[in-house]
């Protein structure tokens, strides 16, 4: 007797496999915010209290779009009782945290040459501040385990971790029975971290606090430097400390491109001169090949930005504009502040940053 032949519809259902699509992450970062004496008086209010969220109002659309955006802040948060002050020895109301987090940033890098301006209580401080605030931070702990434990963030599947490391303190010692609260740029420590983390992540992002300020080239041991870092695992390597834009170079490594921007400006602060309130909004786009475990940095972009001091019924405010849009709302009767006698001063910005980090990556908003 044959046998009954089953028809299509009376197998038994097959397991259906199919490969994950690529994840795509963009991460964002900018350079310095400094807190000058101006900026402290600029926030604030009425009632004593401090507000500072109109120093980022006109770029939060563009840091919210990032899936991780990153911020080096210069400045403890010690508390009412040591005073507020700007330089030579910062110290921001705590309103600060809660205008970064309202803003859109993630992270804040801590590990500067400022961090002990209000010595080892001001940078324990800081931490529970920006913590409380919902906000991830790096380079300075207040344990030996928190300085152990890496930050990594997992970002739709992809998994990112971050370095941080000053180049030193302005002299103020680091407590001697607490080195682990605070990482400094030393060769050897950086590289050891690096082989520990790469393991664990699909991109690596070093933040360096380093350089020579008010310089628009890296020294070469930084160049040489940045390159044994790129090679021994670092994805990405963020400069800071100058208070002016250095270049950036895009490295293929093993068929990789890495990148290294030596300094990335001041974000906003109440420097003199256009350089010292020339920065960017610095994009980076990943994305993650599941089936072959490989992550690429696919896209790097900048948008040019500009640290604008103005006043508003005879007080001082301030504020980060990027500089194309603000230069065509100018032109089209859009901008309510800057006037047409400005656009020189804009176009110098937009000019003098195209030129440090390339047309290439310039990006409009």
């Amino acid at each position: 007797m044959p046998k009954e032949e089953r028809l299509p519809e009376d197998l038994p259902d097959q397991p259906v496999t199919t490969e994950p699509s690529p994840s795509e992450i963009t991460l964002l970062a900018v350079g310095d915010c400094l807190m000058h004496n101006t900026q402290i008086w600029s926030g604030q209010q009425a009632d004593g209290s401090y507000n500072f969220d109109f120093f980022f109002s006109e770029v939060e659309e563009l840091i919210k779009q990032a899936d991780y955006s990153m911020v080096s802040f210069e400045a403890p948060m010690a508390g009412s009782e040591s005073s507020y002050t700007g330089y030579p020895l910062f110290n921001s109301p705590d309103a600060m945290a809660d205008t970064f987090k309202r803003a859109g940033f993630d992270l804040v890098t801590t590990a500067n040459n400022h961090a002990f301006d209000r010595g080892y209580a001001g940078l324990l401080r800081s931490l529970e501040v920006l913590e409380k605030a919902g906000l991830d931070t790096v380079g300075t702990y207040a344990t030996q385990e928190a300085s152990q434990a890496f930050l990594i963030k997992d970002i739709k599947g992809i998994k990112v971790g971050y370095l941080a490391y000053s180049y030193g303190t302005n002299g103020i010692p680091i407590p001697q029975d607490k080195p682990y609260c605070f990482n400094l740029l030393e060769r050897e420590k950086v590289l050891y971290d690096i082989q520990r983390l790469r393991p664990q992540v699909d991109v690596l992002v070093l933040i360096l606090h380093w350089g020579t300020e008010y310089m628009h080239e890296p020294k070469p041991e930084q160049v040489d430097m940045a390159h044994e870092f790129l090679n021994a695992g670092a994805d990405i390597i963020l400069g800071s400390h100058p208070h002016v834009i250095q270049p950036l170079e895009v490295i293929n490594i093993e068929q990789k491109d890495k990148m290294v921007i030596y300094s990335m400006g001041n974000f906003i602060s109440h420097q003199h001169g256009l350089e010292r309130n020339s920065g960017i909004i610095l994009r980076m786009k990943f994305i993650k090949d599941f089936k072959h475990g490989v992550t690429r940095l696919v896209q790097v972009g900048y948008i040019p930005t500009f640290s604008h001091s103005y006043y508003e019924e005879d007080r001082i405010k301030f504020r980060v504009v990027t500089v194309e849009k603000t230069l065509e709302d100018i032109k089209m009767g859009r901008e309510t502040i800057l006037s047409q006698e400005d656009i020189p001063v804009l176009e110098q910005v937009l000019e003098s940053t195209s030129s440090l980090l390339g047309e290439v990556y310039r990006e409009k908003c």
